[in-house]
């Protein structure tokens, strides 16, 4: 909703400076960047075959292998039950050992290259 009204008197932008496009630039052509981009890649590439080359493989057998996926593991539990709450366990845990590499690998890389343009703004 538009307001008609003027800013508050004695109020000044108070916004921080931000970089400029070619210090972004800059930036994305460094070694520095180049290094954080090449851990997050090596990282998350890997995990997301490995992730839709298992899921792929779930989505087959469940279509073409019925009678394994019928097999009974205890009770009236079977195959495919045990295999899809795997497919939950596997997303968390990739969530989980993401969010490690993340802290551990990316956030102070990154948190690095935020505080040295931050500085020469």
């Amino acid at each position: 909703m538009a307001t008609d009204a003027p800013p508050p008197e004695g109020r000044s932008d108070t916004s921080p400076a931000q970089p400029t496009t070619e210090a972004f630039n800059a930036v994305q052509a460094s070694a520095e960047f180049a290094d954080l981009r090449r851990s997050f890649r090596s990282f998350a590439f890997p995990l997301t075959i490995a992730f839709v080359t298992w899921y792929l493989l779930y989505v087959l057998l469940c279509n073409y292998a019925g009678g394994f996926m019928s097999t009974k593991v205890v009770g009236n539990i079977n195959m495919a039950l045990v295999l899809g709450l795997a497919q939950f366990a596997t997303t968390f845990l990739i969530a989980v050992l993401y969010s490690r590499h993340a802290a551990s690998k990316l956030d102070p890389k990154a948190e690095a290259i935020k505080s040295r343009m931050e500085a020469d703004v």
